[in-house]
């Protein structure tokens, strides 16, 4: 029954990131050449529920993290080890290692930066970055937007979407 609800789960992922991708064709992205970091954005656990329908938001602050580290990019290796992270994240909250696979999947698999979407790796900046470290004035840009978000939105995506 295990290796069905984890085949079931798979199968639900994979259904859900086709999708995505198949819409991601209609949706913009900043063309190469586009200068500069874009404001940071989270939706929270991105084409997935931010938690159960007890608790809305049971993990969505490990997906904003995640997010974070998304927007800003970098190595293939720090990829890596943000995917890794949401994953523990997950399962510490719910102590599902299903879920939490699942989540972790899902990210490795649609969250390349080839993929012309709004949740790529490196999605702050212009599509056709790629794995590249971030240059000491790129981690000043991080760090400016992200204190702009933090004066805009104190409590986060995860507080403020489930007021």
């Amino acid at each position: 029954m295990s290796s069905h609800l984890t085949f079931s789960s798979l199968h639900v992922a994979l259904i859900a990131l086709l999708t995505a991708l198949a819409l991601s064709s209609c949706v913009g992205v900043r063309p190469v050449g586009t200068e500069g970091l874009a404001p940071f954005t989270s939706d929270g656990c991105t084409l997935f529920p931010d938690g159960t329908f007890k608790d809305r938001d049971k993990w969505c602050d490990c997906c904003q993290k995640h997010d974070l580290a998304y927007w800003q990019g970098g190595s293939a290796e720090d990829r890596d080890q943000a995917d890794v992270k949401l994953r523990d994240c997950v399962l510490a909250r719910t102590d599902d290692p299903q879920l939490a696979e699942t989540i972790f999947l899902g990210t490795r698999i649609g969250g390349h930066p080839a993929f012309p979407t709004w949740y790529r790796w490196g999605y702050g900046w212009a599509y056709g970055r790629g794995y590249q470290p971030l240059a000491e004035v790129e981690r000043l840009q991080v760090q400016e937007r992200l204190a702009t978000y933090a004066q805009r939105h104190p409590a986060g995506y995860c507080v403020e979407n489930n007021r």
